[in-house]
């Protein structure tokens, strides 16, 4: 008498995958509509956690989720790729418990993501594209280097002063703006010992090098402007009183499209542009602009805000108005929704910013 044997098919069911992602491992939630199936740990590899759900849950389809983190869309992409519809979450989105902030382990943030996920109450953020995603980051290497050499000037200047070298009254301008006659000077300086001069030369020397760097990046990032898939947006948002060629493409590679954002309500949410409220039966607090927010484009916005504030005629009669009711510090804020709402229509509409009187 022959055997027969039935292969187990999960066509038509859901299965639900939380992961709780990091740089050596990944610890695994898997659940069914119903049931809890099982926590576990493994190496941090969507090929491989694909093979177990092939294998445990033949023909069924596969959902999964885990948190924006430092290891970024590739394993997303992977997932994807491999058949697994996953979304990447902000930590800040997902239901947790007051016992789960005080008590947080991996075991229970993999269950917690699973379980929401089955829930239907988790929304994954947008996913740029590979391109976006690393033009954005050399935009931002070019943010994190000028930090840099703003440090690097303060260090050499504070070294100077404990070591009561005085800077020269004629070169005050010079010193402003590290002209090449203030870097010449310096590099003349010796102090008192060669163990100081060395401290002095090598700081100067670093600093030059972050220039060059500098330079180059700054250079790849106006390339990249003028290539057909960016010059036509990076034209439009340079023709706006207040934005310059790096906030353009810092926009350009943050937003990727505005297509993104319904309303520009959304899109300042994303920012940050709004503030934290409060409200309780009749009680309605109005707090501080949100801590939430994508810091990069938050930071070029407001920046470029002073600037189109003194160059934008409408814009500078709304400052003064807003400035007699409230401090500058928050009128400014009102003055960036204003400039968002101008980046956010030339880049819908493609059409270049008109000046105009009346904001």
């Amino acid at each position: 008498m022959q055997d027969t044997r039935k292969e187990i098919n999960f066509k038509g069911q859901n299965i639900y995958v939380g992961i709780d992602s990091h740089l050596k491992n990944w610890r695994i939630t898997i659940m069914t509509e119903n049931l809890l199936h099982k926590t576990f740990s493994q190496d941090p590899s969507a090929k491989l956690l694909v093979q177990y759900l092939k294998k445990n849950f033949p023909g069924a389809n596969y959902f999964s989720a885990y948190e924006a983190s430092f290891c970024g869309f590739n394993s997303h992409r992977e997932l994807e790729k491999l058949g697994v519809k996953n979304i990447v979450a902000n930590p800040a989105d997902i239901p947790t418990t007051d016992k789960e902030k005080r008590q947080k382990e991996d075991r229970r943030d993999s269950r917690k993501i699973a379980k929401t996920l089955r829930a239907g109450d988790l929304k994954g953020i947008y996913i740029p594209s590979i391109e976006s995603e690393e033009l954005r980051s050399l935009v931002r290497y070019r943010q994190s280097l000028v930090k840099d050499i703003s440090r690097g000037k303060n260090r050499i200047k504070s070294t100077l002063y404990y070591h009561g070298v005085a800077i020269p009254n004629e070169m005050d301008n010079a010193s402003k703006h590290w002209a090449n006659v203030f870097t010449n000077w310096i590099k003349g300086i010796e102090l008192s010992t060669s163990y100081g001069t060395i401290v002095l030369q090598d700081l100067l020397e670093n600093n030059l090098i972050l220039r060059k760097r500098l330079l180059s990046v700054t250079k790849e990032i106006r390339k990249a402007a003028n290539t057909d898939k960016y010059i036509k947006a990076y034209g439009l948002l340079c023709n706006i009183p207040g934005i310059g060629p790096i906030v353009a493409m810092t926009i350009i590679s943050e937003l990727e499209t505005m297509k993104r954002f319904k309303s520009l309500d959304k899109l300042c949410s994303y920012i940050g542009l709004v503030p934290t409220t409060e409200s309780s039966g009749e009680i309605e607090k109005i707090g501080r602009i949100t801590p939430r927010a994508n810091r990069v484009l938050r930071g070029c916005i407001i920046e470029s805000a002073w600037v189109a504030a003194r160059i934008d005629p409408a814009l500078s009669l709304s400052y003064n108005e807003l400035c007699k009711r409230m401090k500058p510090n928050k009128a400014i804020i009102r003055i960036a929704k204003k400039l968002l709402n101008r980046v956010r229509y030339v880049l819908k509409n493609e059409k270049e910013y008109v000046y105009s009187i009346v904001s």
